[in-house]
Protein backbone atom coordinates (compact mmCIF):
# COMPACT_ATOMS: atom_id res chain seq x y z
CA UNK A 1 0.00 0.00 0.00
CA UNK A 2 1.21 3.56 -0.53
CA UNK A 3 1.93 6.01 2.09
CA UNK A 4 -1.11 7.81 1.72
CA UNK A 5 -3.22 4.87 1.71
CA UNK A 6 -1.37 3.63 5.57
CA UNK A 7 -2.26 7.27 6.07
CA UNK A 8 -6.02 7.00 5.61
CA UNK A 9 -6.33 3.44 7.07
CA UNK A 10 -4.37 5.07 10.17
CA UNK A 11 -6.92 8.15 10.71
CA UNK A 12 -9.45 5.15 10.46
CA UNK A 13 -8.39 2.82 12.74
CA UNK A 14 -8.23 5.95 15.30
CA UNK A 15 -11.79 7.40 14.56
CA UNK A 16 -14.71 6.88 16.98
CA UNK A 17 -16.40 4.64 14.25
CA UNK A 18 -14.19 1.75 14.36
CA UNK A 19 -13.26 2.41 17.86
CA UNK A 20 -16.81 2.15 18.86
CA UNK A 21 -17.39 -0.71 16.18
CA UNK A 22 -14.81 -3.06 17.82
CA UNK A 23 -15.61 -2.98 21.04
CA UNK A 24 -19.11 -3.63 19.81
CA UNK A 25 -18.88 -7.88 19.91
CA UNK A 26 -22.62 -7.86 18.64
CA UNK A 27 -21.85 -5.75 15.76
CA UNK A 28 -18.64 -7.37 15.11
CA UNK A 29 -20.60 -10.90 14.99
CA UNK A 30 -23.08 -9.10 13.02
CA UNK A 31 -20.89 -8.12 10.32
CA UNK A 32 -18.57 -11.16 10.22
CA UNK A 33 -21.81 -13.53 9.71
CA UNK A 34 -23.12 -11.10 7.06
CA UNK A 35 -19.66 -10.30 4.89
CA UNK A 36 -20.12 -14.28 4.84
CA UNK A 37 -23.54 -14.79 3.74
CA UNK A 38 -22.69 -12.08 1.16
CA UNK A 39 -19.33 -13.53 -0.15
CA UNK A 40 -21.21 -16.60 -0.08
CA UNK A 41 -24.16 -15.32 -2.44
CA UNK A 42 -21.78 -13.47 -4.93
CA UNK A 43 -19.71 -16.72 -5.63
CA UNK A 44 -22.17 -18.99 -5.55
CA UNK A 45 -21.60 -20.15 -9.15
CA UNK A 46 -18.26 -21.15 -8.02
CA UNK A 47 -19.06 -22.52 -3.91
CA UNK A 48 -22.72 -24.18 -4.93
CA UNK A 49 -22.14 -28.27 -5.30
CA UNK A 50 -25.20 -27.73 -8.71
CA UNK A 51 -26.41 -25.03 -10.39
CA UNK A 52 -30.21 -24.67 -9.81
CA UNK A 53 -31.31 -23.20 -12.94
CA UNK A 54 -29.48 -26.17 -14.81
CA UNK A 55 -32.34 -28.98 -15.95
CA UNK A 56 -29.13 -31.13 -16.95
CA UNK A 57 -28.38 -31.70 -12.87
CA UNK A 58 -31.72 -32.13 -11.69
CA UNK A 59 -33.30 -35.16 -10.99
CA UNK A 60 -36.08 -36.07 -9.88
CA UNK A 61 -35.98 -39.36 -8.42
CA UNK A 62 -33.60 -37.36 -5.99
CA UNK A 63 -36.23 -35.46 -5.17
CA UNK A 64 -37.30 -34.71 -1.21
CA UNK A 65 -33.99 -36.42 0.06
CA UNK A 66 -33.14 -35.37 3.94
CA UNK A 67 -30.01 -33.60 5.30
CA UNK A 68 -27.18 -35.43 5.99
CA UNK A 69 -27.40 -37.40 9.18
CA UNK A 70 -31.04 -38.69 8.66
CA UNK A 71 -32.44 -41.62 7.61
CA UNK A 72 -32.81 -41.67 3.66
CA UNK A 73 -30.02 -38.92 3.31
CA UNK A 74 -27.43 -38.84 0.42
CA UNK A 75 -24.02 -37.12 1.14
CA UNK A 76 -23.98 -35.31 -2.49
CA UNK A 77 -27.14 -33.33 -1.14
CA UNK A 78 -25.66 -31.79 2.29
CA UNK A 79 -28.78 -29.88 2.85
CA UNK A 80 -30.95 -32.37 0.89
CA UNK A 81 -33.34 -31.92 -1.73
CA UNK A 82 -36.23 -30.23 -2.56
CA UNK A 83 -39.66 -31.33 -4.49
CA UNK A 84 -38.28 -30.87 -7.79
CA UNK A 85 -34.97 -32.80 -7.03
CA UNK A 86 -32.29 -29.49 -6.81
CA UNK A 87 -29.98 -29.75 -4.27
CA UNK A 88 -31.16 -27.29 -1.22
CA UNK A 89 -27.52 -25.96 -0.34
CA UNK A 90 -27.28 -24.46 -4.18
CA UNK A 91 -30.54 -23.26 -4.51
CA UNK A 92 -30.24 -21.39 -0.82
CA UNK A 93 -26.55 -19.98 -2.36
CA UNK A 94 -28.32 -18.46 -5.44
CA UNK A 95 -32.10 -17.57 -3.56
CA UNK A 96 -29.62 -15.60 -0.98
CA UNK A 97 -28.00 -13.70 -3.99
CA UNK A 98 -31.33 -13.15 -5.43
CA UNK A 99 -32.54 -11.66 -1.93
CA UNK A 100 -29.96 -9.81 -1.70
CA UNK A 101 -30.28 -8.50 -5.36
CA UNK A 102 -33.50 -7.07 -4.64
CA UNK A 103 -33.04 -5.91 -1.41
CA UNK A 104 -30.21 -3.37 -2.28
CA UNK A 105 -31.94 -2.46 -5.80
CA UNK A 106 -35.67 -1.87 -3.74
CA UNK A 107 -32.94 0.65 -1.07
CA UNK A 108 -30.83 2.48 -4.25
CA UNK A 109 -34.30 2.89 -5.85
CA UNK A 110 -35.88 4.14 -2.68
CA UNK A 111 -32.81 6.48 -1.61
CA UNK A 112 -32.73 8.05 -5.25
CA UNK A 113 -36.73 9.06 -4.87
CA UNK A 114 -36.67 9.73 -1.23
CA UNK A 115 -33.61 12.22 -1.31
CA UNK A 116 -34.73 13.82 -4.33
CA UNK A 117 -38.40 14.65 -3.53
CA UNK A 118 -37.04 15.26 0.43
CA UNK A 119 -34.61 17.13 -1.21
CA UNK A 120 -37.27 19.63 -3.23
CA UNK A 121 -39.64 19.39 -0.22
CA UNK A 122 -37.41 20.51 2.34
CA UNK A 123 -35.60 23.11 0.28
CA UNK A 124 -37.66 24.68 -1.97
CA UNK A 125 -41.53 24.64 0.43
CA UNK A 126 -44.34 26.08 -0.57
CA UNK A 127 -46.82 23.99 -3.16
CA UNK A 128 -44.30 21.70 -3.80
CA UNK A 129 -43.66 20.58 -0.17
CA UNK A 130 -47.57 20.47 0.67
CA UNK A 131 -47.65 18.34 -2.85
CA UNK A 132 -44.78 15.58 -1.80
CA UNK A 133 -45.34 15.33 1.91
CA UNK A 134 -49.50 14.76 1.12
CA UNK A 135 -48.38 12.20 -1.57
CA UNK A 136 -46.26 10.67 0.95
CA UNK A 137 -48.54 10.86 3.75
CA UNK A 138 -51.23 8.86 1.63
CA UNK A 139 -48.87 6.11 0.83
CA UNK A 140 -47.88 5.74 4.29
CA UNK A 141 -52.09 5.10 5.48
CA UNK A 142 -51.36 1.86 3.91
CA UNK A 143 -49.06 -0.80 4.81
CA UNK A 144 -45.75 -1.30 2.35
CA UNK A 145 -46.79 -5.15 2.19
CA UNK A 146 -50.37 -3.90 1.11
CA UNK A 147 -49.18 -1.65 -1.53
CA UNK A 148 -46.49 -4.33 -2.96
CA UNK A 149 -49.43 -6.68 -3.28
CA UNK A 150 -51.90 -4.79 -5.10
CA UNK A 151 -49.03 -3.32 -7.54
CA UNK A 152 -47.86 -6.70 -7.80
CA UNK A 153 -51.06 -8.09 -8.88
CA UNK A 154 -51.19 -6.04 -11.68
CA UNK A 155 -48.46 -6.75 -12.82
CA UNK A 156 -48.67 -9.82 -12.67
CA UNK A 157 -52.12 -9.77 -14.60
CA UNK A 158 -50.73 -7.42 -17.13
CA UNK A 159 -47.86 -9.23 -18.29
CA UNK A 160 -49.07 -12.70 -17.56
CA UNK A 161 -46.65 -15.09 -15.42
CA UNK A 162 -44.55 -16.39 -18.05
CA UNK A 163 -43.34 -12.40 -18.81
CA UNK A 164 -43.83 -11.65 -15.57
CA UNK A 165 -41.02 -14.50 -14.49
CA UNK A 166 -38.59 -13.70 -16.92
CA UNK A 167 -38.81 -9.88 -15.35
CA UNK A 168 -39.77 -10.93 -11.66
CA UNK A 169 -36.43 -9.34 -10.50
CA UNK A 170 -36.69 -6.09 -11.72
CA UNK A 171 -40.35 -5.58 -11.09
CA UNK A 172 -39.80 -6.49 -6.92
CA UNK A 173 -36.78 -3.86 -6.75
CA UNK A 174 -39.35 -1.26 -8.48
CA UNK A 175 -42.47 -2.42 -6.61
CA UNK A 176 -41.01 -2.28 -3.37
CA UNK A 177 -38.67 0.70 -3.83
CA UNK A 178 -41.76 2.55 -5.10
CA UNK A 179 -43.62 1.37 -1.72
CA UNK A 180 -40.94 2.50 0.48
CA UNK A 181 -39.15 5.92 -0.15
CA UNK A 182 -41.99 7.97 1.85
CA UNK A 183 -40.11 7.02 4.70
CA UNK A 184 -36.22 8.24 3.34
CA UNK A 185 -38.02 11.16 2.00
CA UNK A 186 -39.29 12.38 5.04
CA UNK A 187 -36.38 12.19 7.03
CA UNK A 188 -34.45 13.78 4.23
CA UNK A 189 -36.96 16.61 4.28
CA UNK A 190 -36.94 17.55 8.23
CA UNK A 191 -33.37 17.72 7.83
CA UNK A 192 -32.81 19.88 4.95
CA UNK A 193 -35.28 22.41 7.05
CA UNK A 194 -33.03 22.37 9.51
CA UNK A 195 -29.36 22.90 7.60
CA UNK A 196 -31.11 25.42 4.82
CA UNK A 197 -31.48 27.66 7.87
CA UNK A 198 -27.76 27.54 8.82
CA UNK A 199 -25.14 30.19 8.04
CA UNK A 200 -23.36 28.19 4.98
CA UNK A 201 -26.30 27.96 3.16
CA UNK A 202 -26.69 31.72 3.37
CA UNK A 203 -23.17 32.45 2.30
CA UNK A 204 -23.79 29.72 -1.16
CA UNK A 205 -26.88 32.16 -1.71
CA UNK A 206 -24.38 35.15 -1.16
CA UNK A 207 -21.51 33.65 -3.52
CA UNK A 208 -24.72 33.44 -6.13
CA UNK A 209 -24.34 29.40 -6.38
CA UNK A 210 -27.60 28.01 -8.37
CA UNK A 211 -30.33 25.75 -6.10
CA UNK A 212 -29.01 22.43 -7.36
CA UNK A 213 -25.80 23.05 -6.14
CA UNK A 214 -26.66 24.22 -3.14
CA UNK A 215 -29.26 20.67 -2.58
CA UNK A 216 -26.57 18.57 -3.96
CA UNK A 217 -23.44 19.97 -3.19
CA UNK A 218 -23.73 21.88 0.20
CA UNK A 219 -27.22 20.65 1.91
CA UNK A 220 -27.36 17.11 1.08
CA UNK A 221 -23.63 15.70 2.75
CA UNK A 222 -24.92 17.03 5.77
CA UNK A 223 -27.95 14.57 5.91
CA UNK A 224 -26.35 11.93 4.79
CA UNK A 225 -26.30 10.48 8.49
CA UNK A 226 -29.85 9.19 8.72
CA UNK A 227 -30.08 7.57 5.25
CA UNK A 228 -27.51 5.04 6.16
CA UNK A 229 -29.29 4.17 8.93
CA UNK A 230 -32.58 4.33 7.38
CA UNK A 231 -31.25 2.29 4.22
CA UNK A 232 -29.62 -0.25 6.48
CA UNK A 233 -33.08 -1.13 7.88
CA UNK A 234 -35.07 -1.23 4.71
CA UNK A 235 -32.57 -3.29 3.32
CA UNK A 236 -33.77 -5.81 6.15
CA UNK A 237 -37.32 -4.83 5.17
CA UNK A 238 -36.98 -5.12 1.47
CA UNK A 239 -35.93 -8.97 1.88
CA UNK A 240 -38.71 -9.24 3.99
CA UNK A 241 -40.96 -7.84 1.39
CA UNK A 242 -39.64 -10.02 -1.38
CA UNK A 243 -40.14 -13.03 0.60
CA UNK A 244 -43.82 -12.00 1.50
CA UNK A 245 -44.65 -11.49 -2.10
CA UNK A 246 -42.54 -14.94 -3.59
CA UNK A 247 -44.78 -16.45 -0.40
CA UNK A 248 -48.04 -15.10 -1.99
CA UNK A 249 -47.24 -16.06 -5.22
CA UNK A 250 -46.47 -12.33 -6.85
CA UNK A 251 -42.84 -12.25 -5.92
CA UNK A 252 -39.74 -14.86 -7.84
CA UNK A 253 -41.27 -17.82 -9.26
CA UNK A 254 -39.72 -21.14 -8.10
CA UNK A 255 -38.21 -21.58 -11.24
CA UNK A 256 -35.96 -19.05 -9.84
CA UNK A 257 -35.33 -19.54 -6.25
CA UNK A 258 -35.02 -16.83 -4.05
CA UNK A 259 -35.19 -17.39 -0.09
CA UNK A 260 -38.90 -16.66 -0.30
CA UNK A 261 -40.28 -18.86 -3.14
CA UNK A 262 -38.05 -21.64 -1.19
CA UNK A 263 -39.83 -21.40 1.63
CA UNK A 264 -42.74 -20.94 -0.26
CA UNK A 265 -42.20 -24.32 -2.60
CA UNK A 266 -41.17 -26.76 0.32
CA UNK A 267 -44.72 -25.15 2.48
CA UNK A 268 -47.05 -27.83 0.87
CA UNK A 269 -44.83 -30.44 1.95
CA UNK A 270 -44.19 -29.78 5.92
CA UNK A 271 -46.96 -32.61 6.39
CA UNK A 272 -45.30 -35.40 4.28
CA UNK A 273 -42.46 -34.56 6.64
CA UNK A 274 -40.05 -32.69 3.94
CA UNK A 275 -39.68 -29.79 6.72
CA UNK A 276 -35.91 -28.87 5.49
CA UNK A 277 -37.16 -27.46 2.26
CA UNK A 278 -39.10 -24.82 4.41
CA UNK A 279 -37.30 -24.96 7.21
CA UNK A 280 -33.52 -24.54 6.75
CA UNK A 281 -34.50 -21.47 4.24
CA UNK A 282 -36.65 -19.99 6.86
CA UNK A 283 -33.82 -19.96 9.11
CA UNK A 284 -31.38 -18.53 6.76
CA UNK A 285 -33.43 -15.49 6.28
CA UNK A 286 -34.27 -15.06 9.52
CA UNK A 287 -30.55 -14.86 10.52
CA UNK A 288 -29.75 -12.87 6.95
CA UNK A 289 -32.73 -9.89 8.51
CA UNK A 290 -31.49 -10.35 12.33
CA UNK A 291 -27.39 -9.49 11.18
CA UNK A 292 -28.66 -6.25 9.14
CA UNK A 293 -30.87 -5.05 11.76
CA UNK A 294 -28.37 -5.36 14.38
CA UNK A 295 -25.91 -3.37 12.32
CA UNK A 296 -28.61 -0.53 11.43
CA UNK A 297 -29.10 -0.62 14.96
CA UNK A 298 -25.09 0.08 15.90
CA UNK A 299 -25.01 2.58 13.32
CA UNK A 300 -28.18 4.36 14.48
CA UNK A 301 -26.73 4.52 17.78
CA UNK A 302 -23.38 5.40 17.16
CA UNK A 303 -24.11 8.32 14.47
CA UNK A 304 -26.14 9.57 16.90
CA UNK A 305 -24.20 10.81 20.24
CA UNK A 306 -27.52 11.05 22.32
CA UNK A 307 -27.97 7.44 21.88
CA UNK A 308 -24.67 5.76 22.04
CA UNK A 309 -23.43 4.55 25.43
CA UNK A 310 -20.34 2.87 24.01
Amino acid sequence: MTTATVSRWDRFRESFFWYSFKRDKVAVISFVVLMLMVLSAVFAPLLAPADPYDLAQIDILNSELPPVGLDGSDPAFPLGTDAQGRDLLSTILYGTRVSLMIGFGAVVLQAVLGILFGLLAGYLGGKIDAVLMRIADVQLSFSTLMVAIIVGAVFKASFGNLMFGEIAIYMLIFIIGVAEWPQIARTVRASVLAEKKKEYVDAAKVMGFGTPRIMFRHILPNTLSPIFVIATVQIANAIISEAALSFLGLGMPETQPSLGSLIKSGFDYIQSGSWWITLIPGLVLVVLVLVINLLGDWLRDVMNPRLYKG
